[in-house]
């Protein structure tokens, strides 16, 4: 019987999978939907999803801190950086993501549920704004390109080098549990 992430550990790992789909998703649909109330709403609920997503990760990131990094591919070599870089730059990207979003907002000037108007910071200033608009949407890509060698590197764990790895952290509660994350 393999030793398993803890419960709390795999639910904020799959959080941020899940919420990481749910921004990404709803940013593909925002242009679909016509001017006004429903692309203000969309978009609204786009910026909300970004929000917890950075409150999410400074979550796990305490909770990680507290709990330790137990379970390493290897604790040398090239496996040990690469597993390391990995989650590094994931996290980096997440928050450098969520804060670029919050830039846009303010660079942009925005509605939010038709609520409340974040007014922008230099309201002329359309370069700025697509500036702050193309590297938002830039690192995003990159964060699903990384998220795809994470994921990929899993499936190799599991497929090819059978260690159990991917077990670790998937949700299921018959397996005894350690506290570490992954």
């Amino acid at each position: 019987m393999s030793q398993r992430y803890d419960q709390k550990t795999i639910f904020l790992h799959w959080l941020v999978v899940v919420s990481l789909a749910s921004v990404w998703g709803c940013a593909q649909i925002i242009d679909f939907f016509p001017k006004g109330s429903p692309k203000i709403n969309v978009r609204s609920i786009h910026m909300t999803l970004g929000l917890l997503l950075g409150f999410v990760m400074f979550y796990r990131l305490l909770w990680r801190g507290r709990h330790g990094y137990r379970f390493e591919v290897s604790k040398t070599g090239i496996l040990h950086v690469l597993s390391r870089s990995v989650h590094v730059v994931l996290y980096f990207l997440i928050f450098l993501e969520v804060t670029l979003g919050l830039a846009n907002v303010w660079a942009r000037g925005d509605v939010i549920f038709n609520l409340f108007k974040v007014t922008a910071l230099d309201p002329g200033n359309k370069v700025l704004k697509g500036q702050i608009e193309f590297i938002h949407a830039t690192v995003a890509n990159i964060i699903l390109i990384v998220v795809g060698v994470h994921a990929a590197a899993a499936l190799i764990h599991h497929f090819l080098l059978r260690d159990d790895i991917l077990r670790r952290m998937l949700p299921n509660r018959s397996t005894r549990n350690i506290n570490a994350d992954g």
